[in-house]
């Protein structure tokens, strides 16, 4: 079990830290230029992230499904799990574009957008919004990869993609004087090369499963229906997750733009921390929807144990990563004095952060594994009442009170669904 695991995990890792290397380099570009620019990139990339957050169901429902049809061994389920997702990804991508100007528009207002900043935002925005069909179908393409426990097809995409991103960005900016708007065209570029290159993935491997698609079984009521209804409880559930990250934002901007750009730098230690853990969370989906479809319980439990055990040893190793070279990491996002000096004092944040926040994580795999997204929903519905509670119980801490609260509010996720689990079992819903 423990090889199984590393196998689904490591590839995980490798690629999902790859992710917030592409932000991590798109801030380091802006952090050569101002704390304007940081601050726009951060702005814009948590739009993104509010958007395509939200519809992050395309690619966990669809793991968690996919895995438990791989474990019943049923091909005609498998390959419908993939058309029904493709379907929903063109419906929920056209829809995007159609709305592009209204969402845009009520993003800056929400972000707290400056004056000064917004026409950089807006640049950004209405670029990298052209990407929302490749970025939402590669969401479909990776969950369904990793609902088969492939996990060296999602490394391949990641690597891929983000090498492509990184490069042209870096091109883009210092080599033709661009600025936000070089980083949104490699990332619009980018995702196009992806989906071309996970369709390709597809027919590859996996072609014979072609002969299963039929329009009528992918639209039968009874199947989408529920594909529909658990996607949607992790819709809801992904937009209280996306509103407190956007609220943290929004409060971060409103306390000026010294603090946005110190917690737009600080954010990028949170998501290397979340998308490292994630690779032991990626693999728990994966195997325990695999060992719930194949009905045996004994390894459902043992995967879910080992995937925690795991997940707090790389947790351990970040905490201590972030406590003795912090400083340091600083220094490579940007060059900025007065912006180090502001950061240094919140640093101790960072190295609770894996620790305290690495059981939420983990339990979101599990939940996915077993599909219970009825679960998921009302877990983060509960942490969100705690994150609302406890900021304004602490206004008057300043940006350290903005950190306490997204640490207990990490804290609140897991321990909920703890309890839940214990509760409801391997029959959670």
């Amino acid at each position: 079990m423990n090889k199984e695991i590393l196998r689904l995990a490591i590839p995980n890792i490798i690629s999902n830290i790859s992710v917030p290397l592409l932000s991590s380099v798109d801030t380091a570009l802006m952090g050569r230029l101002s704390e304007l620019h940081i601050g726009a990139v951060g702005i814009g990339s948590m739009i993104f992230n509010f958007i395509y957050w939200n519809f992050g169901f395309l690619r966990m429902g669809t793991t968690g499904m996919a895995a438990q049809a791989y474990g019943a061994q049923d091909d005609g389920a498998v390959a419908h799990t993939l058309g029904r997702a493709l379907l929903v990804v063109l419906a929920v991508a056209g829809g995007i574009l159609l709305l592009q100007w209204p969402l845009g528009e009520a993003s800056f207002f929400l972000m707290n957008t400056a004056g000064d900043q917004e026409p950089l935002v807006g640049e950004y925005f209405y670029i990298r919004v052209w990407a929302a069909p490749a970025t939402l179908g590669l969401y479909a393409f990776m969950g369904w990869f990793f609902g088969m426990q492939n996990a060296i097809y999602p490394l391949i995409l990641t690597v891929v993609i983000n090498v492509v991103n990184i490069v042209l960005s870096f091109y883009f900016v210092h080599y033709l004087g661009m600025d936000v708007d070089g980083v949104a065209y490699g990332t619009l570029i980018a995702q196009y090369c992806g989906i071309a290159l996970a369709a390709g993935m597809f027919f590859y491997k996996y072609g014979h499963l072609a002969q299963h698609f039929r329009r009528a079984a992918i639209l039968q009521w009874e199947k989408l229906s529920n594909f529909l209804r658990i996607n949607a409880d992790i819709f809801i559930r992904t937009l209280a997750l996306t509103g407190a990250f956007a609220f943290f934002y929004s409060q971060s901007s409103a306390e000026g733009k010294m603090a946005l750009a110190v917690n737009t730098i600080l954010l990028q230690f949170l998501n290397w921390m979340s998308y490292g853990v994630d690779g032991f969370a990626y693999a728990s989906e994966a195997l325990v929807g695999k060992y719930k479809g194949a009905a045996d319980e004994s390894k459902t439990h043992k995967a879910i144990r080992l995937s925690f055990a795991w997940g707090m040893g790389l947790a351990v190793l970040f905490s201590l990563g972030y406590w003795f070279y912090g400083p340091a990491l600083l220094r490579v996002f940007t060059n900025q004095a007065d912006v180090i000096a502001a950061a240094r004092p919140l640093l101790f944040w960072m190295a609770l952060f894996p620790i305290f926040g690495t059981p939420c994580y983990i339990w979101d795999g599990v939940f996915i594994g077993l599909t219970a997204s009825r679960a998921m929903r009302n877990s983060m519905i509960l942490a969100l009442v705690v994150f609302v509670a406890v900021y304004f119980a602490t206004i008057p801490l300043g940006n350290n009170g903005l950190w306490l609260t997204l640490l207990v509010f990490l804290l609140a996720r897991g321990g909920i669904q703890q309890w839940m689990f214990w509760r409801g079992g391997l029959a959670l819903r």
